[in-house]
């Protein structure tokens, strides 16, 4: 009984892959649209996405095209081939912007490049993308459903490129000593100032201007050093405005008063 069952089995596996192959060869569109439909409801996409990809140009401009191309860029999104999901859901956005499912397109499409979002250490132009188009879905749809997934995206997007700045700045910090200069960390660390306002880094950044503009003062020649020993004292300042309380008060502290001996002296001597 169990080798019978087997052996039908067999017949049926292979029937059902000679039919997919007859289909997948022939001219018949008609057969071609059903099978891919039937393949893709079994959530067969592998082989649903074969006919898909060669009924799609054939049936643009007609009835059936504003649906083939959902199930087309779908079947990408559930084979988590992200850039041709993102890319065909946008296509579908633009084609058919009437359609009843062109709000799933434009979160799909959305969702596709926060997909894509690599690591904060590499390059982020996918990242900023997929700010740009959860962004847009948002404000599309403000009564979305999807609207605080949506958000929670882009918090977590926001906050990878935090990281990566605030890391370019830290490394920046870290290299100064060997290229004695430490303008560039200084500048890049008001530049995260300025764009992160809210950033949970934001101490770090304000604590690391401190430490760079310190050190660039202690580097500096004497017709400098008076000057740029008031501008750490000033980053010290505006550091304590905003983050008296924090872990990294005692450090700063340290470096303040060290900052208001060699004032005293640079005056004394002048």
């Amino acid at each position: 009984m169990k080798a019978t069952f087997l052996l039908l089995l067999s017949v049926i596996v292979l029937s059902s892959c000679s039919n997919y192959q007859k289909v997948l060869s022939s001219d018949d569109t008609g057969k071609k649209y059903a099978l891919a439909d039937s393949l893709y409801k079994q959530k067969k996409y592998k082989k649903a996405l074969k006919l898909f990809e060669q009924i799609v140009p054939v049936y643009r401009g007609k009835p059936q095209a504003e649906r083939l191309m959902f199930l087309y860029a779908t079947t990408f999104y559930e084979l988590e081939d992200f850039y041709l999901a993102g890319y065909q859901y946008e296509r579908f956005e633009t084609s058919y912007p009437q359609s009843d499912s062109v709000e799933v397109a434009a979160y799909r499409s959305a969702k596709s490049y926060y997909e894509l979002s690599p690591r904060y250490s590499l390059d982020q132009e996918d990242t900023y993308k997929a700010l740009e188009k959860l962004q847009s879905y948002i404000n599309k749809y403000p009564n979305s459903e999807k609207r605080p997934e949506a958000n929670k995206l882009v918090s977590e997007l926001k906050e990878k490129l935090e990281k990566k700045d605030i890391e370019v700045a830290n490394q920046l910090l870290k290299i100064a000593e060997y290229i004695g200069d430490y303008r560039p960390a200084i500048e890049s660390y008001d530049n995260f100032i300025s764009d992160h306002p809210g950033s949970k880094y934001r101490k770090d950044a304000f604590f690391g201007r401190l430490q760079a503009a310190y050190e660039l003062a202690l580097l500096s020649i004497p017709s400098l050093k008076e000057e740029r020993l008031i501008s750490a004292k000033d980053y010290y300042n505006k550091f304590l405005k905003y983050y008296s309380d924090t872990d990294l008060r005692a450090e700063a502290d340290i470096i303040a008063a060290d900052i208001t001996a060699r004032l005293g002296e640079t005056e004394s001597k002048s």
